[in-house]
């Protein structure tokens, strides 16, 4: 099933819905992926954060300190 895009006219008060063309899909599905990715990165970027907290042997509190 295609996903579907729902336009509202302010003006008129109308809703459409309808299904997504080649185009609309293409860059919802990009957006997705951009989206995975970005939340992947942010994932690994506070696991290596927190390993370096434990190797390290202090909290986050304490870094900040160390850092501010």
């Amino acid at each position: 099933m295609t996903p579907e895009i729902g336009i509202y006219d302010h003006a008129t008060g109308e809703s459409l819905v309808r299904e997504m063309n080649a185009d609309e899909l293409a860059d919802y599905q990009a957006g997705l992926e951009a989206t995975a990715k970005a939340e992947a990165a942010k994932a690994k970027a506070e696991a290596d954060k927190a390993a370096l907290l434990v190797k390290l042997g202090i909290s986050a509190d304490e870094a900040a300190l160390l850092v501010g």
